[in-house]
């Protein structure tokens, strides 16, 4: 019992959604055959959630994340609205180049030691993170992987996308700004004007220290230059930083470095996406959208798009919303596009960088109160998808 009173609410969501999940294999409302696709295809995507995971908190401990953090505080000069600035501007250009994912995973460990170093409050740089990491998701196909399968399917290459899509994402950049400097980052929420700069830390370890900052480092060019699968490129990443504190800091391996939590939320999660699609959601997705390739069909396939994320998943909403759309019709699916990822800001389940945040959030110590997460990106969700439709709308 008073392992159940510990429960997490997002932990009796994952274990729900598997045991719905595996209730409709067992009942035949999801055939073997589809039940056993979708798990052939989720099964890199749960390698390279647990691995990276593994990666970052063992990067944390060897105070690599601290430094970087130091590094932030000080340029800031012990100003808010330039920390502000530069936490916007570390937060977007993570995202654009390296994926929304990759920011939810390592940026949110340097915001957070950021918050610690400095001793102001560590939700609006948490709430500047895992914003950012999807509003600014638009520019590129690396951007998120929502972005390579609509560029796939309307044939642009990166510099074509960037071309399309540079309006939508400043547009989205700009009203994410608003919203977090009104709701977090204001003095009345922040409390201080000022606060004092760091000096820079000396790692405990410094081979720990070196060897993590290294693996990371490689991580990181591996999928941004060498096209490397996540998988592949975290797995290597995670194993060299584990044999690193096999030799020196042995007593920080243990078994709840593993995200249990989200190993069991996704198979779920796209066990039941998957049957309620074999269900009619194709059907809903097709009249709610409609087939208008016009600024009105642009808002709509926007709104569904931001609805439905924050519902299911961005991912699941938007292969589902994709095969309701017209092959013609590409301002429509770019306006999709924009609400799957600069909508899915209001449920924690919204996009796999939201879960992935939680979990960052959850191993340092900081309460997210949900309440306040839902109503502020709610209004972050409707007004960013908006102005980037409507940004997309004005300039193709």
């Amino acid at each position: 019992m008073s392992l159940l009173r510990r429960l997490h609410p997002l932990d009796w969501l994952a274990g729900g959604l598997l045991a719905l999940g595996a209730l409709c294999v067992a009942t035949g409302l999801l055939p073997t055959g589809p039940a056993s696709d979708v798990l052939e295809r989720i099964g890199p995507l749960v390698v390279f959630l647990a691995t990276v995971i593994v990666l970052a908190e063992l990067t944390g401990k060897a105070e690599v994340f601290d430094v970087v953090a130091t590094w932030v505080a000080r340029a800031g000069r012990g100003r808010y609205p330039l920390l502000f600035c530069l936490c916007v501007l570390f937060a977007s250009v993570t995202t654009i180049t390296l994926n929304l994912d990759t920011t939810a995973v390592l940026l949110t460990p340097v915001m957070l030691a950021l918050a610690t170093r400095v001793g102001i409050a560590p939700v609006p740089l948490a709430m500047t993170t895992v914003w950012l990491a999807n509003t600014a998701s638009l520019l590129l196909p690396v951007s998120n992987l929502t972005n390579l399968l609509a560029a796939d399917r309307i044939a642009l290459t990166p510099s074509e996308m960037a071309a399309t899509m540079w309006a939508p994402q400043l547009a989205a950049i700009a009203v994410t700004m608003a919203c977090l400097w009104v709701f977090y980052w204001r003095p009345g929420r922040r409390g201080e004007t000022r606060y004092t700069p760091p000096p820079l830390p000396r790692p405990a370890d410094p081979v720990l220290f070196r060897v993590s900052a290294v693996a990371c480092a490689g991580f990181l060019l591996a999928i941004l230059l060498a096209d490397v699968p996540l998988w592949s490129a975290s797995m290597a990443a995670a194993l060299i930083v584990v044999a690193a504190f096999w030799v020196r800091g042995r007593e920080a391996l243990r078994l709840s470095l593993i995200p249990w939590r989200l190993l069991v939320l996704v198979p779920g999660m796209f066990l039941v996406v998957e049957t309620v699609n074999a269900h009619g959601l194709h059907e809903i997705l097709a009249a709610a959208m409609g087939s208008d390739n016009g600024v009105v069909g642009m808002l709509r396939s926007a709104a569904v798009g931001a609805g439905f994320s924050n519902v299911l998943n961005n991912l699941p909403a938007y292969l589902a919303g994709e095969a309701a759309i017209p092959v013609a019709n590409h301002g429509q699916l770019l306006a999709q596009l924009i609400g799957v990822n600069v909508g899915p800001v209001i449920t924690p389940w919204a996009s796999l960088a939201t879960l992935l945040w939680f979990e960052r959030c959850r191993w340092h110590g900081t309460r997210i109160d949900l309440g306040r997460f839902f109503g502020t990106g709610f209004v972050l969700a409707v007004t960013g998808t908006l102005a980037a439709t409507l940004a997309l709308a004005a300039t193709t």
